[in-house]
């Protein structure tokens, strides 16, 4: 009977463990299948957000018309604005008379030539609409419109490549040539506000702005050498402009290199050939050195020089002509900059005078990055008036306020 009871309970015991083993294995069989189902309607949902993704790139990829956006097809556009207050001791009809000995005469059947800053008192010098854009993979396109208070003008239109290989780079349209160190930038980025002297004497108020083709190879050196070629039509009437057919020929190589770890040095030379409008042989040479040192993260002080040279034949023989200018400016901070500069026209044709110079001083103040206002006094002995080349020392006061809008590039220093 003992035995009995011990096997009786022997069996009990096996089967409540075997009950209890079975109750757990069966929980954790449910959390698992509510774990599978969780990640079931997971899987489900992904599906549908991929089907639907790939059905809405479909859409759009069938019929572009649907989700067309203008905006990706404007071109980039800026504006600038630029204006001044002038006070000089010379009155408006007689500086309108000015012209440099030797250089240039006062005709008097003929408007004079002065683009920005004329009267005494306000003037608006110009408004500049620019417009850039990408064209495909291969060109980018861009057009600049000077507007002033009497004409509409396209200051440059041209295509630049953007593929070519060997660090060649391509250019055709209408543009500023890159003679020299200063001929390609706009007046509104110039450091002080007058164009220096010599630009003046040699290539007049517009300097070189031409149709044409032009190509630049930045060579494989180290340091930063690039030389290009312009194939130009020639229409600048001072130093050349014989235009019965494409007659100016340009040449530059220009190079940087960092002295030290804050200074960097710029230097160029260039060569112009064309033909004159009397149909004879115009050279036009010029050298550049620009060192920038970097004094802390918005501080720096720049020295800038250039010397052109001309020899241009007429009938009655070769006109051999040179000046430069030198000019130092510090840039204080973010906000202020100041600065001097020297301009003379150290040689002249025999007949006509060899002290002719201008001193000039300006302060700047930006209270941010794309407005300017610029006090500039300039002593210019340069200059004679009339008929008679009757020749005044002109003393001039400006301040000058220039605005940017718009999405610009940034300017070369």
């Amino acid at each position: 009977m003992t035995k009995k009871m011990i096997f009786l309970s022997l069996a009990a015991s096996a089967t409540l463990f075997a009950q209890s083993d079975l109750a757990q294995l069966k929980a954790q069989l449910a959390k698992q299948i509510h774990a599978t189902q969780a990640l079931q309607k997971r899987v489900e949902e992904l599906e549908k957000k991929q089907i639907e993704t790939v059905a809405n790139t479909n859409k759009t990829t069938q019929a572009p018309s649907a989700t067309f956006d203008q905006k990706s097809f404007l071109p980039d556009i800026a504006l600038i604005l630029d204006g001044s207050a002038v006070g000089r001791n010379i009155d408006n009809s007689t500086y309108e008379t000015y012209h440099i000995p030797g250089f240039s005469e006062y005709d008097p059947n003929e408007e004079s030539e002065i683009p920005f800053n004329r009267n005494r008192g306000f003037n608006f010098n110009y408004a500049e609409l620019a417009l850039h854009s990408t064209v495909g993979p291969y060109f980018d396109a861009d057009a600049i419109f000077h507007l002033s208070p009497d004409e509409f003008e396209i200051e440059e239109a041209y295509i630049t490549s953007r593929t070519f290989p060997y660090g060649l780079r391509a250019k055709i349209g209408k543009f500023r040539s890159e003679f020299g160190r200063i001929n390609a930038i706009h007046q509104h980025a110039w450091k002080f506000t007058s164009k220096p002297l010599v630009y003046e004497a040699l290539l007049g108020g517009e300097g070189i702005n031409d149709a044409g083709v032009q190509l630049q190879w930045v060579l494989p050196t180290d340091t930063y050498m690039m030389a290009g070629l312009e194939a130009l039509q020639g229409s600048n009437d001072v130093s050349f402009g014989d235009t019965e057919k494409n007659n100016l020929y340009i040449g530059y190589l220009k190079g940087s290199m960092d002295i030290t770890d804050t200074t960097i040095l710029l230097a160029g030379t260039s060569i112009a050939h064309g033909k004159n409008e009397d149909g004879h042989d115009t050279n036009l040479y010029g050298t550049d050195l620009t060192i920038k040192t970097a004094l802390d993260s918005y501080s720096n002080l720049l020295w800038q020089s250039e010397l052109l040279y001309r020899d241009k034949k007429t009938e009655n023989g070769t006109e051999k002509q040179a000046g430069y200018y030198t000019q130092l400016v510090y840039q204080y901070d973010q906000n202020w900059k100041t600065g001097i500069r020297y301009d003379s026209l150290f040689k002249n044709i025999s007949d006509q005078p060899d002290d002719l110079d201008r001193y000039t001083a300006m302060v700047e103040y930006k209270p941010f990055e794309f407005t300017k206002f610029r006090l500039q006094y300039t002593y210019d002995r340069s200059k004679a008036f009339g008929s008679n080349d009757e020749r005044k020392n002109l003393s001039e006061i400006l301040l000058g306020f220039t605005v940017e809008t718009g999405a610009h590039g940034a300017h070369a220093f």
